[in-house]
């Protein structure tokens, strides 16, 4: 079957490995199933694959994608779960020791065909295009999470989004408006702030910018660059939800800060199966149109991953069949 691979781990030339061909048909297990993909969406944590990161290096060939949306055998419109866990596990499967990702130990979603447990395949509801299915499992489902799990907010209450034009950063702005709440973003130029008051930012600053008023709750995933700036914008008893630190993981820590005005910081990785089907849910109820920046054949796979690679994206890179 057609695929789009990393051939090996490279951790020096990552986009060196990446393959566009053929690799064998995969076999289904009992209490899995079969995936026709329609479409598939990139993450950062692909570029990680292809460097050998969170892999064994017996892994390899492995196919990329931890999100997509596709087709059961029996025509089933479905949005791919992206955790496989331990099957003994119950409870939050974020929190499960053994969970692993879709391109970690299980080929990914870059093929014409994936398989998945029978539960990590959830079923799209109505008004859902492939293309938007597919963005939501990593980036949309942890900006769900974030904001619905572990912020605190409630509607007419003030968000502040460091960043623009990610993925995170652009669900975050969309689920957020959808939501009720005030949605600030900073962006570190004008075209990234621009981007973020179309898909509905109340206001947009610079980054590090004096802002006029204090948020209730910060959305982080840049880490080190932004920390100060995110610490200094809550009122008191306000809450950082952090996902990432793509500047560096070692911000300032600023404890007198933190403990004088009883700050909180809570930590969101991904989200729950549940999770994901509230998401779609609502995606599709409030009429939400996920921003997708690019969208190309996954025969085009190696100009969407220089893309990404190069920081050059506004919203989610999607690959189609």
């Amino acid at each position: 079957m057609f695929a789009v691979y990393a051939q090996e781990p490279n951790a020096d030339a990552p986009l060196d490995s990446l393959v566009v061909g053929e690799r064998p048909d995969p076999e289904v297990p009992d209490g899995w199933v079969s995936v026709n993909v329609s479409a598939a969406s990139l993450n950062m944590h692909d570029l990680w694959t292809l460097r050998g990161v969170g892999i064994k290096p017996d892994q390899f060939p492995m196919i990329l994608g931890c999100d997509g949306a596709g087709t059961l055998d029996d025509g089933t419109e479905v949005v791919l779960y992206p955790i496989i866990g331990d099957p003994d596990w119950r409870g939050d499967e974020t929190l499960d020791p053994k969970r692993t990702l879709l391109t970690e130990r299980h080929q990914g979603t870059m093929a014409d065909k994936v398989i998945v447990p029978a539960r990590n395949a959830v079923p799209a509801p109505k008004g859902l295009t492939s293309g938007q299915g597919a963005v939501l499992g990593t980036a949309w489902l942890t900006a769900y999470r974030m904001l619905f799990t572990k912020s605190g907010l409630q509607p007419g209450q003030t968000v502040l989004v460091q960043g623009a034009s990610g993925g995170v950063s652009t669900a975050l702005i969309q689920l957020g408006r959808a939501a009720g709440f005030e949605v600030w973003v900073t962006g570190r130029d004008e075209e990234k702030r621009a981007l973020a008051e179309r898909l509905g930012a109340h206001a947009t600053f610079e980054s590090g910018a004096k802002l006029p008023g204090k948020v209730d709750a910060v959305m982080e995933s840049v880490g080190e660059a932004t920390w100060k700036h995110s610490m200094r914008a809550l009122r008191p008893g306000g809450r950082i939800v952090i996902c990432g630190s793509t500047s560096g993981p070692n911000p300032p820590a600023d404890l007198q800060r933190l403990f004088f005005l009883q700050l909180e910081v809570v930590g969101a990785t991904m989200g729950t199966r549940q999770e994901l089907a509230d998401l779609t849910n609502f995606v599709a109820t409030a009429g939400i149109a996920p921003e997708i920046g690019t969208e190309l054949p996954m025969e085009s796979a190696k100009e969407a991953f220089e893309a990404m690679a190069a920081g050059r994206t506004a919203g989610k890179i999607v690959l189609t069949r």
